[in-house]
């Protein structure tokens, strides 16, 4: 049996927000609707140029805005349509108020780095590192038995992907992932890890 090939990919850069936000919508749209800054277009067109993503054979992502268009220039290169998966999304905020309590006093002032270390807190309406690794589990369990021994390329988000790597990485003092002692991950904006599995087992992880 063929091993199976999944390219996890975090989306490029998104544009930065500093002006007046009049909108009555919640965090959660808002996070979804995000766009790509004009040098993440140049980065995400520069992805899909690597050779690792070319010659695939299906291509999924998040419904996010961000995510997609990431993801049209791998589909364009590879002629491929694109397949949306909500359980690629990002882990939901949730009540803001509430992210801003917990995070008052952290160091790192990354949510989801803080996350990687309280894997249970959630806020209102929010998801925890757990619950969204969970739903992580149920997409790759179910393009694994679909697509055995094929080429994928999976676009997501820098908290979903480092919550379902902890199904195989530890946190190190420095609150970055590390796979097998010794290799650490660095999960920008954009990223590339290549995930070589026999059957549901990963053997290996790599970042391009």
């Amino acid at each position: 049996m063929r091993n199976t090939i999944v390219y996890l990919i975090r989306h490029a850069e998104t544009v930065t927000e500093n002006g007046i936000r009049n909108t009555n919508e919640d965090s959660q749209s808002i996070n979804e609707k995000e766009i790509l800054s004009v040098e993440g277009e140049e980065q995400a067109k520069r992805l899909s140029e690597n050779k690792e993503l070319q010659n695939l054979n299906v291509i999924w992502s998040s419904n996010y805005t961000r995510a997609k268009a990431t993801a049209k220039y791998i589909s364009n290169v590879n002629n491929l349509p694109l397949n949306l998966d909500s359980d690629l999304g990002e882990r939901k905020l949730g009540n803001l108020k509430e992210l801003g309590e917990f995070m008052k006093d952290k160091a790192t002032r990354d949510p989801s780095q803080e996350q990687l270390l309280d894997r249970t807190f959630r806020t209102s309406d929010g998801e925890s590192a757990e619950q969204t690794r969970e739903r992580m589990n149920k997409f790759f369990a179910k393009i694994l038995k679909e697509y055995c021994g094929k080429r994928i390329a999976v676009v997501s988000h820098g908290g979903s992907i480092k919550f379902f790597l902890l199904n195989w990485c530890k946190v190190n003092k420095d609150v970055k992932l590390v796979y097998n002692n010794e290799k650490v991950l660095n999960i920008k904006s954009p990223c590339l890890l290549k995930l070589t599995f026999s059957g549901n087992e990963l053997i290996e992880l790599e970042q391009i």
